[in-house]
C-alpha cells in the first residue's frame, strides 16, 4: 500500500505553489517523496513558501507569471533546466475577479481568462517534451488541472470570467485527456470547494460559517484533503483515471 501511493523519484511542477491550495498540493507531493518546483508570481511568497517546504523533501522555486505567453516559455525553460524528465505537472495557479454585471469590464475578463485557462494550456504544451519524457504505457505522466465547483453549479456571487474559466478548464481538461491518453500522459481536473487561501479568505471571512454549514460534511477542506486527491492522481493509484473531474468540497458542488 504504501508503494501504491509513492511517488519516490518522480519530479513535479505547482504553479501558484507558495500558497493555498498550491502549498497544500506541494506539501502532499513532497511527503509522497517527489522532488518539487513551485512557481509563483511574487518572490518574497516564493522565498516563504520554499522555506516551509523544504522540511518535506527537495524543492525549487521559480518565480514566474503563467498568464502571458512570456510568462510560461520562461517557467517552461526554467523547469526544464531542472526536470528534463517531469513526471507530474499541477497547473493551479489561478485569479479570480468579482465585479457587478452591469460594471463587468474587459480587463476583469481577460486577467482571469489569461491565467485560469490560457495559462494551463500553453504551460502544458510548452512541457509536453518533459512530460513525454516521463512517460509509460506502465507509470503514464500526470497533469492535474485546478479547477473550480464554480465550474460546475452556479454560485450567485458576481464572479463571471472565474466561473467561466473553470468550467472551461474542465473540458479543457477532458480534451487533453482524449489527445493525449495514447502518448500516455493522464490529464484531470480537481474541482475544489472552500479552503482556506488568500482567495477564499474575504469569503471565508464573511460567510464562512454559512458555506461550511450548507456543505453535507458540514466543514470547509483541510489541507490534508487537497493533498490526498493531489498524491492519488500522481501516484499508481491513480494511473488507471483519465479525463476526470473530481470535485473535493464536501459535497456542495454536486448536491447542493
Amino acid at each position: 500500500m504504501t508503494e501504491l501511493f509513492s511517488l519516490q523519484g518522480k519530479t513535479a511542477l505547482v504553479t501558484g505553489g507558495s500558497r493555498g491550495i498550491g502549498f497544500m498540493i506541494a506539501t502532499g507531493l513532497l511527503q509522497a517523496g517527489a522532488s518539487v518546483v513551485i512557481s509563483a508570481r511574487k518572490q518574497h511568497e516564493l522565498d516563504d513558501a520554499k522555506a516551509a517546504l523544504s522540511q518535506f523533501g527537495d524543492v525549487h522555486a521559480v518565480r514566474a507569471d503563467v498568464s502571458t505567453l512570456e510568462g510560461v516559455e520562461a517557467l517552461a525553460a526554467e523547469v526544464s533546466a531542472h526536470f528534463p524528465v517531469l513526471n507530474i505537472l499541477v497547473n493551479n495557479a489561478g485569479a479570480t475577479w468579482g465585479m457587478p454585471l452591469d460594471d463587468f469590464d474587459e480587463n476583469a475578463w481577460d486577467k482571469v481568462m489569461d491565467t485560469n485557462v490560457k495559462g494551463v494550456f500553453f504551460l502544458t504544451q510548452k512541457l509536453l517534451a518533459n512530460l513525454r519524457a516521463g512517460a509509460s504505457h506502465e507509470d503514464p505522466a500526470r497533469v492535474i488541472n485546478i479547477g473550480s465547483i464554480d465550474g460546475l453549479h452556479v454560485n450567485p456571487m458576481d464572479t463571471y470570467s472565474y466561473a467561466a474559466s473553470k468550467a472551461g478548464v474542465h473540458h479543457l481538461t477532458r480534451a487533453l485527456a482524449r489527445k493525449l491518453g495514447p502518448e500516455f500522459i493522464t490529464v484531470n481536473a480537481v474541482a475544489p470547494g472552500p479552503f482556506e487561501s488568500k482567495m477564499m479568505a474575504a469569503t471565508l471571512k464573511s460567510f464562512g460559517d454559512n458555506i461550511a454549514a450548507s456543505a453535507p460534511l458540514r466543514r470547509i477542506g483541510r489541507p490534508d484533503d487537497m493533498a490526498g486527491v493531489a498524491v492519488f492522481l500522481s501516484s499508481r493509484a491513480g494511473s488507471y483515471i483519465t479525463g476526470a473531474v473530481i470535485p473535493v468540497d464536501g459535497g456542495i458542488g454536486t448536491t447542493v
